[in-house]
């Protein structure tokens, strides 16, 4: 694959869930590689928000709850075994404006630096690819695409995720995930210590801060 790093550039598909109202309260995460054209591995990682607190909204939710994760390490011990794996890569992710949001606000909250990596936002991918569809929840579109998994368990979303920009780069003819930007008339977002930008549907993207 072109660019960073050349061809070999990992794809990681990624998904939060969060304990409570506040982006800073990662309870789970859960990762895809893409290689070769397929979701190779998948992976999942409990963390331990601030103060272990979970707010019932989040609960009911996704089904996670302070027991499951008093043990698990926080933020900064978790992204610290992610970090070489998440430096350099291309990571994608569903509503990506919101699991952006979970890394940058956690790595605030504990003072530690962002994993610098560009981002793509499957959801849209998903509205450039499937105009049609009622709607673009990850549910609705992987039901389209008939891709079975967990709905709300972040290994589960990590993995539709993924197959959801497969399916968009296999029906459009591509040879890689990271050509779908410039077909779809997207830009990728990038994540860095320094900033971020957003993923967006139109090219031009202002840098931001904070």
């Amino acid at each position: 694959m072109a660019g960073h790093g050349g061809r070999q550039m990992k794809v990681i598909a990624l998904d939060f869930e969060t304990a409570n109202e506040q982006r800073s309260s990662p309870c789970s995460i859960g990762l895809a590689w893409i290689e070769d054209g397929q979701v190779a591995r998948v992976e999942h990682h409990w963390i331990r928000p601030p103060g272990n607190r979970f707010a019932r909204f989040n609960i009911a939710f996704h089904g996670i709850g302070p027991q499951d994760v008093e043990d698990a390490d926080e933020w900064p011990d978790v992204l610290a075994r992610l970090r070489p794996e998440l430096e350099g890569a291309l990571v994608l992710a569903h509503n990506a404006s919101f699991d952006i949001s979970v890394i940058r606000r956690s790595c605030e909250h504990y003072d530690v630096p962002a994993p610098g990596f560009d981002y793509l936002c499957t959801v849209q991918v998903a509205r450039g690819v499937w105009p049609d569809l009622p709607s673009h929840k990850l549910n609705v579109v992987c039901g389209h695409l008939g891709v079975d998994f967990k709905h709300h368990d972040a290994a589960g979303d990590a993995y539709a995720c993924g197959q959801v920009a497969l399916a968009a780069m296999s029906l459009n003819s591509l040879g890689h995930v990271r050509d779908l930007p410039s077909h779809l008339g997207m830009s990728l977002g990038r994540l860095d210590h320094d900033g971020y930008t957003p993923s967006r549907a139109a090219a031009g993207p202002r840098r931001r801060y904070g």
